[in-house]
């Protein structure tokens, strides 16, 4: 009778091992969520245009490297948040999934898969890395660099 016994208890410990254990590694903690959310806010600010919104989570100073066919673009915020924030009809939105962050003190990057829709189809694709600092309690991009390729993968 102890075979079948230790049996179950082997079962009922190799279903939480492969099903909750990975859940609540992968599950986000407050801190990682104050670091994702400047990166929303930007992203939200893209959406709707508006230059404003795109500049309030960045580091005033702070630079954008988005790499196109193997060139590097370097820009500002500044001069990014005027370029996106420019009134227009296509609806732009980006996308991150499954993001990596690690947290220092103080510091914190967050590098992430990417989709850059426009008009509801996706434009380009990538990796984002955005590098933050907390400023004042307040976490704040300092630097954001990306990859964009046409080849994405339909999904």
């Amino acid at each position: 009778m102890k075979t079948p016994k230790l049996c179950l208890v082997l079962s009922i410990a190799v279903t939480i091992a492969t099903v909750l254990v990975p859940a609540l590694l992968h599950a986000t903690t407050a801190e990682e969520q104050a670091v994702l959310a400047p990166v929303t806010a930007m992203f939200d600010g893209m959406a709707k245009r508006d230059a404003a919104a795109i500049k309030e989570p960045t580091l005033p100073g702070g630079t954008m490297v988005l790499m196109r066919d193997g060139k590097p673009t370097q820009m500002t915020f500044e001069d990014f948040a005027t370029r996106v924030g420019k009134p227009g009809t296509t609806k732009i939105e980006e996308r991150i999934h499954d993001p990596l962050i690690r947290i220092d003190n103080d510091l914190a990057v967050v590098w992430a898969p990417f989709e850059f829709l426009v008009d509801g189809k996706v434009d380009h694709c990538g990796t984002d890395l955005f590098n933050l600092v907390r400023k004042d309690g307040k976490w704040l991009i300092a630097s954001v660099a990306d990859t964009g390729r046409k080849d994405c993968s339909a999904k």
